[in-house]
């Protein structure tokens, strides 16, 4: 018996979504003053990938049935057939176990995150509330773990105060914006037909119905960020047009035929993108410690009244 099935099920490329704790831990630090611990980090960020590679296990053998229509997942372990039932379930126990093991060294914050990523896959994935075949609701309960990232990389610093709401909601929006595109990607690449039998939500989607959701998520998320960067850095103000311009992008790199954006772990490709990306951080990273007076100026006297 090999297990070399049973160690795709980890899908161990997706682990670099954890990076979405990262932006957690550096406000939390700039916020409240309070200093990182490298190996807390390090825990945190292997405690996040256990328990996503247990909600892995745990998406892949319960849609087995409908991944078979999908291009790329067909050739899944779970569709291609083999897997011992009791195997997968050992597997999926022993993740959430070590996760949450791993996770207790740093705090019962951290670990109420790391529950929340846990239960939020239980709630995607199984019936009766399977709420990734729910149109609309999918992408927002599965967006949701954007937040709750952010959350897992606050509480690696410090356990009070909680994330600013603001940016927890900015957060949630823009993880809303990235998965609507990848619907909008997929329906494209796979045709209506086909997409339907993939996931019950297409059945009611259309390009038209994903394009305007993706609009509301894209203002969503600029209005929250927005409020959090007004309230916390009015330097941090700079950033929006830069940012709005990643997300136009992004919505182009969706509508590409073969889009990466239906397969996130491959964004990598788009290499200037992702340069594009790595500047936008270091900007932010700039105005974060640096002052800009004519800012704070400009916007208190350049519209008054006279």
């Amino acid at each position: 018996m090999t297990f070399v099935p049973y160690l795709k099920l980890l899908r161990a490329d997706h682990w670099f979504k954890n990076v979405f704790m990262l932006p957690g831990t550096a406000i939390a630090m700039v916020l409240t003053g309070a200093p990182l611990d490298i190996f807390k980090l390090l825990v945190g960020i292997a405690s996040a990938c256990l328990i996503a590679s247990a909600n892995y296990v745990l998406n892949e053998w319960l849609d087995a049935d409908f991944d078979r229509f999908h291009p790329v997942k067909k050739d899944r372990p779970s569709v291609v057939g083999g897997l011992n039932p009791a195997l997968v379930y050992t597997e999926y126990a022993l993740l959430t176990a070590a996760g949450f093991g791993l996770g207790a060294l740093i705090s019962l914050h951290f670990v109420a995150a790391l529950a929340s990523l846990w239960l939020m896959a239980i709630l995607y994935n199984v019936k009766p509330f399977r709420t990734k075949d729910r149109v609309y609701l999918d992408v927002l309960s599965e967006s949701v773990n954007n937040p709750i990232r952010l959350a897992l990389g606050w509480f690696v610093v410090t356990s009070f105060p909680l994330p600013p709401s603001s940016l927890s909601l900015g957060y949630w929006m823009l993880g809303a914006y990235l998965m609507g595109v990848k619907r909008y990607a997929e329906l494209r690449s796979m045709g209506p037909e086909t997409a339907a039998l993939y996931r019950r939500s297409f059945q009611t989607y259309t390009e038209e119905k994903l394009l305007i959701s993706i609009q509301f998520y894209a203002s969503s998320a600029s209005f929250f960020l927005g409020v959090f960067l007004i309230k916390h850095r009015i330097e941090l103000l700079v950033t929006l047009p830069f940012i709005a311009a990643a997300f136009a992008w992004y919505l182009h790199i969706g509508m590409k035929q073969e889009s990466a954006a239906s397969t996130p772990e491959r964004l990598y490709r788009e290499t200037g993108f992702i340069s594009y990306l790595v500047l936008v951080v270091l900007l932010t990273g700039m105005v974060f410690v640096v002052d800009l007076p004519w800012l704070d100026w400009f916007l208190n006297n350049a519209f008054s009244s006279r």
